[in-house]
């Protein structure tokens, strides 16, 4: 935090309000629209609890109309720099809508704990939770009947977007080096404008940018007992486990404005460094800044990124 006694003000997009003396106001996150049918799609969605205790839940989408067949289920993991947005939050539940109609997959939503209230790991370790709830579906007689009956558990993405993004990327790690008794049958991961960082910049970032010191602040916040900006859980060139992932393709979107964009280019250089022998592509979306598709879906480029992540999921990539 700033050493000055005066009080300094720093925004961040679409994160929080951080003020000298340790007080934090959320900027958003806190509305929420409740599961349905979507009037346009015809997409069905539903809130499962699946974890009393923490209380844990989670905002699965099926597409209409059901095929025969099974579908494709992609485990969503939603941004907000671990601290703010849920799985019932608007954009993300408009966005998840248009993915599951448009890609014709079950969507499974993690709502996972954020923090000041519960710092990271807990959203690590709720998002596994909810990885290994879905695994129990793998033979067809798991606890959630829309779960067993369409979808395809030898068919499962991640994806997830900034600190999601994250999140989906340490989760493709624990199932390629814990393998969860083979109930996942993980394909492939999207990281959207994925939220990496560390002490030394890269690209064409800056000590001289006024939200490079932000998203270290950000990061501190949501995890007061990190060893700092070169934390495995933000730095994947500091893991040594990165080499792990359990999926044979990855795609990454960035945004030529986005702060974080030289992060998600730096990511493929560190697999190849590393020894992942999968494929990854990586594309740029000019003149966006950070996660827009959520706030302009309906821009040239969100749709094509949606195209994209479709083609992906049903392996036409």
């Amino acid at each position: 935090m700033e050493s000055s006694a005066d009080e300094i003000i720093k925004e961040i997009p679409g994160f929080i309000r951080v003020y000298k003396d340790g007080r934090y106001q959320k900027l958003g996150g806190t509305a929420t629209v409740p599961a349905g049918v979507d009037p346009s799609s015809g997409v069905q969605s539903k809130d499962v609890v699946i974890s009393p205790d923490t209380p844990l839940s989670v905002r699965l989408y099926i597409p209409k109309p059901q095929t025969p067949k099974k579908l494709p289920l992609l485990i969503y993991f939603h941004g907000g720099g671990f601290i703010i947005e849920t799985a019932a939050s608007p954009i993300y539940h408009s966005f998840l809508n248009l993915i599951a109609a448009e890609s014709n997959a079950v969507i499974l939503s993690v709502d996972y704990r954020t923090a000041p209230d519960h710092p990271v790991p807990a959203c690590f370790h709720d998002s596994w939770e909810a990885i290994m709830w879905a695994a129990l579906h793998g033979s067809g007689s798991g606890p959630d009947p829309w779960v067993n009956e369409y979808a395809d558990l030898a068919n499962v993405f991640f994806a997830g977007d900034s600190a999601g993004a994250n999140i989906a990327h340490h989760m493709a790690i624990r199932v390629g080096s814990e393998n969860p008794g083979g109930g996942v049958n993980l394909q492939g991961v999207v990281l959207l404008h994925p939220y990496f960082w560390g002490k030394d910049r890269v690209g064409s970032e800056s000590d001289d940018n006024p939200w490079t010191s932000s998203i270290a602040d950000l990061w501190k916040f949501a995890h007061p007992g990190t060893s700092g900006v070169d934390d495995p859980l933000i730095n994947p060139d500091m893991d040594p486990r990165v080499s792990d992932l359990g999926c044979s393709k990855i795609l990454v979107y960035v945004g030529e404005k986005d702060i974080l964009k030289d992060r998600g280019w730096y990511y493929k250089g560190i697999l190849g460094r590393n020894g992942w022998r999968g494929d990854i592509e990586v594309i740029e979306d000019e003149g966006v800044d950070h996660v827009y598709f959520l706030f302009s879906p309906y821009v040239d480029s969100a749709c094509t990124l949606r195209t994209k992540i479709c083609a992906f999921i049903n392996n036409q990539a």
